[in-house]
């Protein structure tokens, strides 16, 4: 099996805040093993990452997230090798070996092993031991990395106070000049830099400058050093941080009791893009979403030269710490060999869409693929607003084109039969235009009636930005409560630069009743690669299944006559799906509706694999209709063909409990306390009963 990979991980924003998680660790009571790695990363590990695995409760957690720490700062991860991890190791081993010599410490601890583990060696060494009139100093000369914010060169000198002990790192300005001189006798300033650069410059031509500054040509006009010494001190402490995005230390904490370990150590950035859009023929509200990995394994099968991977989407709402929403779903997607260059350059886009309900939720969406063992994120705050009852602007999305498709599928993005092609990085070449995805609500009702749609494409410059102003005039008569216009910006409209999109609704009477506004880059490159969009149609002839949806994430916020409505439409929409049949009667039943769950029951009678359910609900209807020995029946029936089953033995408990069997009834709520023992009320009632 071979694996191949594009990609590398973007750049980090913010990171999320840490989970409430297991008490940190002290470090001396950590194994040898990694009290030693700890010493080895001391100045490349970030806080956070630290943090995480000091609150890691076990070894198998410590030597899982060491590899992970490993696997993101790997500059070839397609390799065996982990060049960064033999350069770390071999820094570690030579500062130990040469800078412990004349001092008690660790090598790695002195001023010098820490500045070689953060650098590595210098390019060039000057000494300044046997100089009359000088202590002993070095003075090591870097080429600096311009992308970590270090100038092209730089000094950093190191020098014995006093002449004796370990040498330290020298301050220009904490130091000053006056530290390097044997004989201060005669020194009668310690801030004339003007007069020291002179006396120093008499005894060691090229240290006089590395004196006051460590940025060649640097200071001030009397010589003094320029406050950039400090800031550079603080930007090579930080050099070795910068590259890495520590949000894999987060992830691990919070999900390693979800993800597998193996998936663990491959935590992978994507490039996201939300939007909430209303399906006009289902009048329903649908959350649309597209990742896109910044990388991908992949397998290759040799018998027909594809290549493969295999992707999971689990999704879930919470609303507070209640989950009120979860599914999953999976893309296996085989593309042939002469595709891979595409793929490789453009990227893979997993889309998904599910109905959700007005509220503010907490979404979190776990993408994994299996073949490649790699997992992404998506965590952000979501919140659907009550629908206008005024003409109003609904969503506005942006893409680079439309397409195509029939009415009667939902696939994601997708309005009646124009699907819009997202990519979440927006940025797009000029040739390819930017495609505009909005609906107005209530278009007929005054004030909107007659009016129009402004599309304005704002160039964000400041010489000569390009403004493009585009109209859409509202139909008087247009029918339904909503409207929904995919409108396109012509390719070529608008030249390279940052643009805000704003879309406005203007009533008749030209007063602006609402606008929605959102970014996009338009590239001066001639063509933009675009990832391959993924993802699943749902013939709307199976839209029932949005409303079951829906009404079960009603039910979970306490919205019990909102969530019958939608359960009973879906239910009238297909009568005959049994597992739809099923969760609507445990609401009925919840929701002390027994008779009717009674009677929708009924068609389960007919399915020898629902036999079970059908007891047990039955079972709880007639418990609630205080039909007690028919309830026994049912809940005795159930009990036959599953015994493991802690409502059927609660309700059986209580059926004998009400009837006066109280032997019987105390059997039935300890089988049920052996299943599951934490059930304070249960324990209650059987140590009621037990007296």
């Amino acid at each position: 099996m071979r694996f191949r990979t594009f990609g590398a991980l973007i750049a980090a924003g913010l990171l999320a805040a840490l989970p409430a998680a297991g008490q940190k660790a002290n470090v001396k009571d950590l194994g040898a093993k990694y009290q030693e790695w700890l010493n080895l990363v001391a100045y490349h590990i970030q806080p956070v990452e630290k943090d995480v695995f000091l609150k890691l409760a076990n070894d198998r957690d410590r030597d899982v997230f060491v590899e992970a720490f490993w696997k993101q700062r790997d500059p070839t991860p397609g390799t065996p090798e982990n060049e960064y991890k033999e350069e770390l190791l071999k820094r570690f081993r030579y500062v130990n070996e040469f800078y412990g010599r004349a001092t008690t410490r660790e090598g790695w601890r002195t001023d010098m092993g820490r500045i070689h583990m953060i650098l590595g060696p210098p390019a060039s060494v000057e000494h300044f031991e046997a100089t009359i009139g000088l202590v002993p100093c070095y003075s090591w000369s870097y080429y600096g990395d311009t992308r970590k914010d270090l100038p092209p060169q730089f000094y950093l000198l190191f020098y014995q106070r006093g002449g004796v002990g370990e040498f330290k790192l020298y301050d220009p300005v904490s130091d000053g000049p006056t530290r390097l001189l044997l004989d201060q006798k005669d020194i009668s300033d310690p801030f004339d830099y003007s007069t020291l650069y002179e006396k120093i410059k008499e005894l060691a031509p090229t240290l006089a400058e590395i004196a006051i500054t460590r940025i060649p040509g640097e200071y001030n006009y009397d010589l003094s050093p320029s406050p950039r010494n400090a800031i550079l001190l603080a930007d090579i402490l930080e050099s070795p941080k910068k590259d890495v995005n520590a949000s894999y230390a987060t992830h691990f904490l919070q999900y390693k009791g979800l993800v597998s370990t193996e998936y663990l150590t491959n935590y992978v950035e994507s490039y996201t893009q939300t939007a909430l859009i209303e399906d006009p023929v289902t009048g329903l509200r649908f959350l649309h979403l597209s990742m896109v990995p910044t990388d991908v394994n992949v397998d290759f099968y040799e018998p027909k030269s594809e290549f493969y991977c295999n992707y999971q989407v689990n999704i879930s709402l919470r609303s507070g710490k209640a989950i009120i929403f979860q599914y999953s779903r999976e893309f296996p997607l085989y593309f042939p060999e002469d595709a891979w260059d595409s793929v490789k350059a453009s990227g893979l886009a997993i889309e998904e869409s599910f109905p959700i309900a007005e509220g503010t939720y907490a979404l979190n969406v776990l993408l994994t693929n299996t073949v490649g063992k790699q997992f992404s994120l998506l965590e952000e705050t979501v919140e659907v607003p009550a629908a206008s009852s005024k003409p109003s602007i609904e969503g506005l999305v942006l893409g680079y084109k439309y397409e195509t498709y029939q009415r009667e599928v939902h696939i994601p993005f997708k309005v009646l039969d124009k699907k819009l092609v997202v990519d979440p990085r927006k940025t797009f070449a000029s040739t390819d235009g930017v495609a505009v995805l909005f609906g107005v609500r209530h278009p007929a009702d005054p004030p909107a009636r007659g009016g129009e749609v402004r599309i304005v494409a704002r160039g964000l410059r400041q010489v000569n930005p390009v403004r493009r102003t585009y109209t859409v005039k509202l139909d008087a008569q247009s029918p339904g409560p909503l409207l929904s216009i995919p409108y396109m910006i012509p390719a070529g409209d608008l030249e390279p630069d940052y643009y805000e999109i704003a879309v406005t609704l203007v009533g008749a009477d030209g007063q602006v009743l609402d606008e929605k506004k959102d970014m996009v880059t338009i590239s001066p490159a001639k063509a933009v690669g675009h990832p391959i969009a993924k993802a699943k149609g749902i013939p709307l002839a199976n839209a029932f299944l949005f409303r079951y949806m829906l009404a079960e994430q009603l039910e979970k916020t306490g919205r019990p006559e909102a969530a019958r409505t939608l359960y009973e439409e879906a239910y009238q929409l297909r009568p005959e799906y049994l597992d739809g049949v099923v969760r609507y009667a445990n609401f009925l039943n919840k929701t002390g509706a027994y008779d009717d769950a009674l009677k929708i029951v009924e068609v389960l009678r007919k399915d020898e694999r629902r036999q079970f359910v059908l007891h047990m609900i039955r079972g709880q209807a007639l418990f609630g209709l205080a039909k007690y020995e028919e309830a026994l029946d049912d809940l005795t029936q159930a009990n036959r063909i599953y015994n493991s089953e802690t409502a059927v033995l609660n309700g059986l408990g209580r059926c004998y409990e009400k009837l006066g069997r109280r032997a019987e009834a105390l059997d039935a709520f300890k089988a049920s306390l052996k299943l599951n023992p934490d059930q304070p009320e249960v324990k209650k009632i059987v140590e009621d009963l037990s007296k």
